[in-house]
């Protein structure tokens, strides 16, 4: 059961990620959240800092589809901002959004990564697909009270997993 819990990379934020060693690895897809990961769930802005990283990522080749649980309207306006693909209301860890994802993409699994900051539906979706996983630290933001029972639990398992050496933060993603 740990292994579909462990992400393959643990970060700050979306911003610490080396994107330039993403694609020096072979990835040639991301998979990415959409609320707090990329922007505060209670939040429609999206900072300049946000667009000129999704532009880095297409500057290195990558192709990116966020995939959210989200609501179709709100994805679709963050979609039209940040002029990427957007997979809504995709009850992750469900394996339907990631493979709608991998076809929007046209990248193949071992070249996919899944960007998200939480274990149960990010991690644990990318894992059950046979994808690289990277979690990040949640943006600040007013979660769900579901989430925020959930992110106890999830913190728990983060403590677990650096304490036994199975993870470090911001160490990088290393392919196998």
């Amino acid at each position: 059961m740990i292994k579909w819990l462990t992400p393959d990379a643990y970060y700050d934020s979306i911003y610490a990620i080396n994107i330039d060693d993403l694609s020096k690895q072979g990835i040639e897809g991301i998979i990415i959240d959409l609320d707090n990961t990329l922007i505060p769930r209670d939040k429609k802005d999206t900072p300049s800092r946000l667009i000129e990283w999704l532009d880095n990522i297409e500057k290195n080749d990558l192709r990116l589809c966020v995939v959210s649980n989200n609501k179709h309207s709100r994805g679709k306006a963050i979609s039209e901002k940040i002029n990427r693909p957007v997979v809504s209301m995709a009850r992750k860890p469900s394996r339907s959004a990631f493979k709608k994802a991998l076809d929007i993409l046209k990248t193949p699994e071992d070249k996919t990564v899944v960007i998200g900051d939480q274990i149960f539906t990010d991690v644990m979706g990318g894992r059950r697909m046979g994808l690289k996983t990277i979690l990040v630290v949640p943006l600040k933001g007013k979660d769900f009270f579901t989430t925020a029972l959930i992110r106890r639990l999830e913190w728990r398992i983060l403590r677990r997993l650096i304490k036994d050496n199975r993870l470090q933060k911001n160490k990088g993603l290393q392919l196998r």
